[in-house]
C-alpha cells in the first residue's frame, strides 16, 4: 500500500525542499545571492525583459543584477525568496493651516469686507496682525485699520459710529489697570465696543524672544525711548524701522507670538464676526 504522506514520486515528507520564506526586497536590505556567493545592499527592484530583477551593492561599490528566483537567495544565512516590495500606502494628507492654526479653505475667496472693523493701536501691530491672522481675516471679512495711538479714541469711536451689525473691536498696547489706557478704554467700552489690550509696552515683545533668537527682551529705564532701548541692548543698529522688519521676519505663525496677545486677537474677531 502507498502512504498518504507521499506524494506521486514516492518522496517522503522529510526529504522533500519546503517553500522559503518570502522577504522584500527593501532598499538597503543586504543578501547573499545562493548561486555566487555575492553580497551586497539592494539597491533597486525592478521589472526587465526577462522578468523581475534586484541590484546588489557590495561594500566596495560594485553592482551585479540578479533574477528573482525562488530560494535564490541567504538572509542572515537563511534561504529566502526575494519578491517586489509592495508599494507603500500614501500617507494620509492633513489639512492646511493658517498661520493663526485655523484650519485652511482651499479656494476659498475674500469676503465682501463686513461694516464692523478692528483698530489696532499702531502700524506694527497691523502688520504682526495681518501676518499672523491675514486668511483669517480676509475669508471673514473682517478689515484692520491702526491707530496712531489711543488718545483720541473716544472721537474715533464716535465719528466710527458703533450699532447692531457695525461692531468695533480695539487692540491697545499696554493695557493694565490704573494706565491711562485702561481709563480711556473704560470710556468707550459698549455693547458694540470692545476694547482689549496685552500687557507689553509696545508690540514688539509679544513675539517670543526664542522666535527673534535673543534670550530676553531687555529692559528699558522708564523715560527712555523703548524701541531704540531694545535695538541699543541688543547691539542691533538704532534703525526701528530695520529691528520691526527683522523682528516680524522671525514670525511664521502663533506659535512665535505669546499667548496674551493671541487670546486677545482671537477675542476680537470673534467679536466682530458675530451675526
Amino acid at each position: 500500500m502507498r502512504s498518504r504522506e507521499y506524494g506521486p514520486d514516492l518522496t517522503p515528507p522529510w526529504k522533500r525542499q519546503q517553500p522559503a520564506p518570502e522577504v522584500a526586497a527593501e532598499r538597503d536590505l543586504v543578501v547573499e545571492e545562493a548561486a555566487t556567493g555575492f553580497c551586497g545592499a539592494v539597491v533597486r527592484c525592478e521589472r526587465t525583459a526577462e522578468g523581475f530583477t534586484v541590484t546588489l551593492e557590495d561594500r566596495f561599490g560594485k553592482h551585479r543584477v540578479f533574477p528573482l528566483v525562488p530560494r535564490g537567495f541567504l538572509l542572515e544565512g537563511r534561504v529566502v525568496t526575494l519578491v517586489r516590495p509592495t508599494a507603500a500606502a500614501p500617507a494620509p494628507t492633513r489639512p492646511k493651516v493658517t498661520a493663526s492654526g485655523s484650519v485652511a479653505v482651499p479656494g476659498a475667496r475674500a469676503r465682501v469686507a463686513r461694516e464692523s472693523r478692528i483698530y489696532v493701536e499702531g502700524r506694527h501691530d497691523a502688520e504682526l496682525v495681518e501676518r499672523v491672522w491675514g486668511d483669517d481675516l480676509r475669508i471673514e471679512g473682517v478689515v484692520v485699520e491702526y491707530l496712531e495711538g489711543i488718545d483720541d479714541l473716544p472721537a474715533i469711536v464716535a465719528e466710527f459710529a458703533p450699532g447692531p451689525g457695525r461692531r468695533l473691536g480695539v487692540l491697545v498696547d499696554h493695557l493694565l489697570p490704573g494706565t491711562k489706557e485702561h481709563r480711556i478704554a473704560q470710556q468707550v467700552t459698549g455693547t458694540e465696543v470692545l476694547v482689549v489690550g496685552h500687557p507689553y509696552i509696545d508690540v514688539w515683545a509679544a513675539v517670543k524672544p526664542a522666535s527673534v533668537g535673543i534670550p530676553a527682551w531687555p529692559d528699558v529705564p522708564r523715560g527712555e525711548e523703548w524701541k531704540l532701548g531694545v535695538c541699543r541692548r541688543l547691539g542691533w543698529p538704532e534703525d526701528t524701522p530695520a529691528a520691526w522688519k527683522r523682528i516680524l521676519a522671525s514670525v511664521d505663525s502663533y506659535r512665535d507670538l505669546d499667548p496674551a496677545l493671541l487670546g486677545r486677537v482671537e477675542e476680537l474677531i470673534d467679536f466682530v464676526t458675530l451675526p
